[in-house]
């Protein structure tokens, strides 16, 4: 019954999205067709997107979007970047009224019957709904609200949890257990706002790699932690975030990231989950988990776990990378305990991945180095 009442809830949020996204995109019209009677140039206000309008707060916990705002007026140099948006968004409302949604791949395509404003390529169709997706981040919108969904499904869940989701036809509400798939695991959604969930674990672990994750299951160190795993993949996609978020917050649970030591860990996978991009500033608040931790690899587990021998040295990339995190980066500068993991890594002049563990036995990350770690969360880099 409790289930019930929340998805009921989950479609009525939804519905409200809808509408507010219908009044969103009916009002952005109606303000360009007055200014057409009235004889004045139509233009649309839209946020800058780019690092330096972003504004980092720690106790908010995330890259925000400045105020910052650049207008798009209509004239003979942007008639066509301004008539692809009015179409962009038209496309949106359209498949909102009709419970529809297109891919980003879909969404360029769509504007071959467009004439003249169609789009020559598709980083033109990115460009423009990402400037539409940040208009809508300031109502509270994100581009999955507009219909406009990534080619790119989430990560890979197993553990005890039950996922509540609906059937699409009917209507009628689905049970998935991620704890009975075998050695297969729950394949996450590319929109996750309608699922609900239901579990008793401790704890989200948020693992880097494929390899890892399927180590982890297979063997099912989620009933020995009684924790949720969970796949990144790399740098996490938008609804692997939303879904960590979401699970986080629904069921009040800690995250704790376990990610290669180097740079490109530090300062692109982790940070993007914990904090979110500066370059996309205008979702950040949906998509970034601000009470993640970060659980290992760390420099110093490359000493405790005498694991110098299984490194790599940084290349020029890693030690600009990392360099770029000291100098530029908010999030970092803000944490002394980060800077004083980086500047270590960049001190010992090597980086070590998650499977480097292996040096001492292929479940030695099972048996030994999870369980040691997480008797000490207070440890954690923040």
């Amino acid at each position: 019954m409790a289930a019930r009442s929340r998805a009921h809830d989950a479609v009525a949020a939804r519905d409200r999205l809808d509408r507010l996204t219908l009044r969103l995109i009916d009002n952005v019209a109606g303000a360009i067709e007055r200014s057409i009677e009235q004889r004045e140039l139509p233009h649309i206000e839209l946020p800058v997107r780019s690092l330096a309008n972003v504004n980092y707060d720690a106790e908010q916990g995330y890259f925000a979007l400045g105020k910052a705002r650049k207008t798009r007026t209509l004239s003979v140099n942007t008639v066509r970047a301004f008539a692809q948006t009015l179409r962009l968004m038209a496309a949106s409302r359209q498949m909102v009224q009709d419970d529809d949604y297109a891919t980003k791949r879909e969404a360029y395509y769509i504007s071959k019957s467009w004439g003249e404003c169609r789009f020559d390529e598709q980083a033109e169709s990115d460009a423009i709904m990402d400037d539409i997706e940040a208009l809508a981040s300031l109502h509270g919108l994100s581009r999955e609200q507009l219909r406009f969904y990534p080619e790119s499904h989430g990560g890979a869940v197993a553990g005890p949890l039950t996922v509540i989701d609906a059937d699409p036809e009917t209507g009628a509400l689905l049970e998935i257990d991620c704890a009975s798939l075998g050695s297969g695991a729950y394949s996450v959604p590319r929109s996750v706002e309608h699922l609900d969930f239901r579990t008793e674990a401790a704890f989200i672990l948020a693992i880097e790699t494929g390899g890892m994750f399927q180590r982890l299951n297979n063997h099912r160190f989620w009933k020995q932690a009684n924790c949720i795993l969970v796949e990144m993949g790399g740098v996490p996609t938008r609804a692997t975030r939303r879904f960590i978020r979401r699970l986080s917050e629904r069921a009040n649970l800690p995250v704790y990231c376990f990610v290669d030591c180097d740079p490109y860990g530090f300062a692109n996978i982790y940070r993007t989950l914990k904090v979110g991009s500066g370059n996309a500033a205008h979702i950040n608040r949906f998509f970034c988990v601000p009470h993640a931790q970060y659980l290992g690899v760390t420099p110093q587990d490359i000493i405790d776990y005498k694991l110098e021998d299984a490194t790599h040295p940084l290349g020029k990339t890693d030690i600009k990378r990392a360099r770029d995190a000291l100098q530029n980066d908010p999030f970092f500068a803000s944490e002394p305990r980060w800077v004083a993991a980086i500047l270590q890594l960049l001190e010992m002049g090597v980086r070590a991945e998650q499977q480097a563990l292996a040096k001492w036995g292929l479940n030695y990350v099972i048996e030994e180095y999870l369980p040691r770690k997480l008797q000490e969360p207070a440890g954690f880099l923040p």
